[in-house]
């Protein structure tokens, strides 16, 4: 009798672990599985080993960060540190393409040489970073080649691309200025939501991914993929913003949870600090791309709304599918208690220079070269918004009166519909007021939209400039306005 009620157990028990199992691909609600996830149990040694099994295919990761200069410290910051987690989640640096100025870690601004942080308390995140792309070869050329595994277009680099299979999972993450329809690049021109989607189309018609993820930090992210990124790509993006706000800075001198006092900038941007912190205390084989959203989207609720694009049914994946996942955290569970609550303060990403500015002149010795030269950083870079914000206002009244003006440069389309409907017309209009009145820069990116309003109500190029001209006597020779950079389109 014992051993028949012991048979009759393991058989009722095997059949609660299969059907655990086959529960688990359908699941949208997030809960739990067996704590000690079953399904490690028949995976072999080698597939143990690796992070993952056959049916997964080749983990691929594009990370960028966008941006150069110590007061952009945050952006490098978090690349850094989402290398470190596919680095502990078992992806190897054959797969991990990386592109970062590096200009920070060895910065003289840098209090810690040659480290990187991206908490007050965290641990070195640049140490082993591959330095695949560095300084002018981050640019959208490169970026968009590396992505569809084309290394005769790559130029300068390691050369590494994303040389996927029709298997294969691809994780891309970009962090760094945006603005509506355009993402920032350190070396110019910027890259226009057109070209992403268009770069993004092109590598599903080639059939070298099963599936793609996109976590994208940026001012007015949503715009890059908002009636632009269709259904059946197999491609989920994640946005740090909708179309029309700002994202923010994380860490920041003066917030409840600021840097050490030995640093003057913001250590992270805020929907950057939150997936990456959440994926630190999570184990990756059970949480989901859903849960991370749900997550994410509370922890900033209160500076801006994450967002999700594309193929939204793919939320219910795991995120062990495109991170990996660090042994360390394989007994966790998923529950509320793992998620890192959120302060009370945040920046937004366009005031970080002035904040940066403002804490090297505060800490400055009175009379010395260093406050000049801070107090010299803080006006230029005033300055040159007030040039900025008042040469487009006075273009629109110059286009279209200034009754209609405002109206008209402050327009949003509804949701669903593109920033533009000639991209080409925006890019045109971006380099016509550049030529006139100087680079837009990464404050003055937030005007893509007037540019765009402006094409939408029909004004030509030679409107334009006849516009730009009379509004722009002369270009202020600042840094910020300067043409050293080139056009940003």
């Amino acid at each position: 009798m014992v051993r028949y009620l012991a048979g009759a157990f393991q058989v009722v028990l095997l059949v609660v672990i299969l059907s655990d199992i086959a529960i688990s691909e359908e699941r949208t609600d997030g809960y739990l599985k067996l704590p000690t996830e079953v399904s490690r149990f028949f995976r072999t040694p080698e597939q143990s080993s690796d992070g993952g099994d056959d049916s997964i295919g080749t983990r691929w990761a594009v990370l960028i960060a966008g941006s150069k200069g110590y007061d952009n410290y945050r952006h490098q910051a978090d690349v850094c540190h989402a290398y470190q987690i596919l680095k502990r989640g078992g992806l190897k640096d054959e797969n991990i393409v990386v592109f970062m100025y590096d200009d920070i870690a060895y910065n003289e601004s840098n209090p810690r040489p040659g480290v990187i942080i991206n908490s007050p308390h965290g641990s070195d995140v640049y140490a082993g970073v591959p330095k695949d792309y560095t300084g002018d070869e981050v640019n959208a050329k490169n970026f968009l080649a590396a992505i569809l595994g084309n290394k005769s277009a790559i130029t300068g680099g390691s050369g590494k691309v994303v040389d996927s299979g029709p298997n294969d999972h691809i994780f891309i993450y970009y962090t760094d200025h945006g603005a509506p329809g355009v993402i920032g690049m350190p070396s110019k021109p910027y890259l226009y939501a057109d070209e992403l989607n268009d770069a993004l189309r092109k590598k599903h018609a080639s059939g070298t991914y099963k599936s793609m993820v996109f976590y994208l930090e940026a001012c007015e992210a949503g715009s890059m993929f908002d009636g632009l990124l269709p259904d059946g790509l197999n491609i989920y993006a994640l946005t740090a913003s909708n179309t029309t706000e700002g994202s923010w800075c994380y860490y920041c001198p003066g917030q409840d949870a600021g840097p050490p006092p030995e640093y003057s900038v913001c250590l992270g941007d805020f929907f950057s600090i939150a997936w990456l912190e959440d994926s630190d205390v999570h184990n990756l084989r059970s949480e989901t791309l859903n849960q991370q959203y749900h997550n994410v989207k509370n922890r900033i609720s209160y500076a801006s709304h994450a967002t999700q694009y594309g193929d939204l049914k793919r939320g219910v994946e795991g995120l062990f599918l495109y991170l990996g996942s660090n042994p360390e955290n394989d007994n966790y569970t998923f529950v509320d208690d793992n998620v890192v609550r959120p302060s009370s303060k945040a920046v937004n990403q366009r005031d970080a220079d002035l904040v940066h500015f403002w804490e090297k002149f505060r800490k400055a010795p009175e009379g010395s070269s260093k406050k000049e030269e801070a107090q010299k950083q803080i006006l230029e870079a005033m300055s040159h918004r007030v040039h900025i914000d008042s040469s487009i206002n006075l273009i629109g009244k110059l286009l279209f009166g200034i009754e209609k003006g405002h109206k008209i440069l402050t327009a949003v389309r509804s949701a669903g519909h593109p920033l533009v409907d000639d991209w080409a017309c925006l890019r045109s209009l971006v380099r016509t007021f550049e030529t006139h009145c100087g680079s837009l820069s990464q404050y003055g990116m937030k005007h893509t939209r007037t540019l765009a309003n402006i094409c939408n109500a029909g004004i030509t190029e030679e409107q334009m400039a006849e516009a730009a001209s009379q509004a722009c006597v002369s270009i202020p020779s600042n840094p910020w306005s300067s043409h050293d950079g080139g056009f940003s389109a």
